[in-house]
């Protein structure tokens, strides 16, 4: 019995009322309500907002006996409470990881210097999308078969070098789905291309957009606002603004805290502050998530590289995306539009949607908003801002390797840059946390300068070329791809994107 079957079966069974649309999940922009399956499945509300829960802070989880757990077990627990309405949570637990990350814990902690780095990139695709992305397919799939969905589920996402990839290795060749990426046309490595224009599967199309992710994640946005009718088919996104892709990250959070717990690092109930890279404001966002499930968290440091949008909107209130674009060493996180941080706004504003919405409308239409005092006193409560620079994201990784032995990739050492000057600021010892979010790998050309070195040859020659100065293996699932042939050539203008899209729902 497949797993669409399995849950259809199991609610037909076992419901006795009729199925209901109403549902814990509201948006972000008004009175659209959904269940936990539908929010998956939707990916993106009616109205254009993101689907949150409005009472995600009202207590009830067990804390203390979730991180008594192993990792299978607080991620089962943790999902239950932020997904209500899942059947045997355990088990699409299970099959999202079990066999399929290089490490039993998922994310190890592995000590730096006086502080800890959380590797995220342990997964199939070395990034932290893959904690998510290899749940979300084993959500979406038994959230069709929950809410009786036959038509073929599209899945739509726009991606910064990451994402992509982790949604390709996650939905290919899953049954019922299919999956459209788009990425900015060299703005992400080369081995991140890599990784997507290599992807099988008869069910994928990958896509590069000129322009940057901005343009690619705007025109997706529209494609939902504005879908295509083709029949017997659904859209859906693997983007962090779907409520099923952000729930799985606040699990890294919680086995970060019980490590820090089984080391005597720390007791129950101590603050551990969290530094995270983010550009689309999910990942960190996941760590507030799992401060109102009432995880000891302490502060939570926002670390942006050049495009320092987030900085300057958690330090003066004003976003304002009306500025110049940098392609950087980060690529993931060359972004101007953080989706996710829509969600902190609602809350911030008290669970007013009118100004949400009204905010949202005024950043498409002006560039920019302004909050209101209060909300940002509400939101510096729990985050901190710091940026890095170009030039300082590699005197980072240089430091860092030649310190402790310890080789960051561009996006964590922007996190160890901005760890180090919030820790000249703050006043608590609390531990620190920095989440790694991808393996040096990725980035070959950029890291081999930040330790003084000639980039040689291709991407590939880099990986080995950094290995031999490192005296670390590449992942397999990076050096593999050497070789492999190219699937995808598209490359088209933002203006085509819902064309494209149209042309492909009947393909994929």
């Amino acid at each position: 019995m497949s797993l669409f079957e399995r849950f259809k079966v199991k609610k037909s069974a076992s419901s006795e009322e009729p199925y209901s649309p109403e549902g814990p999940f509201r948006s972000t922009r008004g009175n659209c309500f959904a269940t936990a399956p539908e929010a998956v499945l939707k990916g993106l509300a009616p109205d254009g907002g993101l689907y949150v829960d409005p009472d995600i802070g009202k207590g009830g989880f067990d804390v203390q006996g979730c991180l008594a757990l192993d990792p299978f077990g607080q991620a089962e627990k943790i999902l239950s409470r932020l997904l209500p309405g899942f059947d045997h949570m355990d088990e699409l637990v299970a099959g999202a990881y079990d066999g399929r990350f290089a490490s039993s814990a998922l994310t190890p902690l592995v000590p730096v210097g006086e502080d800890w780095v959380l590797e995220l990139f342990h997964g199939p695709t070395a990034a932290f999308k893959d904690v998510a992305l290899c749940m979300l397919p084993q959500l979406m799939t038994a959230a069709r078969g929950l809410t009786g969905t036959e038509e073929k589920t599209v899945i739509l996402t726009a991606t910064s070098g990451d994402t992509g990839k982790a949604a390709l290795e996650g939905f290919h060749d899953v049954p019922g789905t299919g999956i459209i990426v788009f990425f900015p046309h060299g703005g992400v490595s080369s081995v991140q291309e890599a990784q997507m224009l290599t992807q099988v599967g008869a069910n994928v199309a990958v896509c590069a957009v000129r322009g940057n992710f901005d343009d690619c994640q705007s025109a997706v946005k529209q494609v939902f606002s504005d879908p295509p009718s083709v029949a017997g088919v659904s859209l859906s996104s693997a983007n962090s603004i779907n409520i099923g892709r952000l729930a799985p990250q606040v699990v890294y959070y919680f086995l970060a805290y019980a490590e820090l717990m089984k080391r005597g690092r720390i007791s129950f109930g101590e603050r551990v502050d969290y530094v995270v890279p983010t550009g689309n404001f999910g990942d960190i966002l996941a760590g507030w998530y799992a401060k109102q499930l009432g995880l000891p968290v302490g502060r939570l440091v926002c670390a942006s590289n050049a495009n320092r949008v987030l900085t300057d909107f958690l330090t003066t209130g004003v976003y304002d995306r009306r500025r110049e674009f940098f392609k950087t060493n980060s690529p993931s996180m060359d972004i101007l539009v953080s989706s996710n941080l829509e969600r902190l706004l609602y809350y911030a504003a008290g669970g007013d949607t009118q100004a949400v919405k009204n905010d949202m409308l005024r950043l498409q239409n002006s560039g920019y908003y302004k909050i209101p005092a209060g909300a940002l006193d509400y939101i510096r409560k729990d985050f901190s801002a710091f940026c890095c620079d170009e030039k300082q994201t590699l005197l980072e990784i240089r430091r860092c390797f030649e310190a402790t032995g310890y080789l960051p990739d561009t996006h964590t050492a922007v996190a160890l840059h901005a760890a180090g000057q919030y820790k000249k600021e703050r006043s608590s010892g609390a531990p620190v946390v920095v989440l790694s979010t991808a393996s040096p790998f990725k980035f070959p050309e950029a890291v081999l300068r930040a330790l003084g070195e000639t980039p040689e040859g291709d991407a590939f020659a880099q990986m080995e070329q950094l290995s031999r100065v490192s005296g670390i293996d590449a992942p397999a699932s990076l050096s593999g791809l050497r070789g492999k042939e190219i699937l995808h050539r598209d490359v088209i203008d933002r203006a085509e994107i819902s064309d494209y899209v149209r042309r492909k729902l009947s393909e994929v």
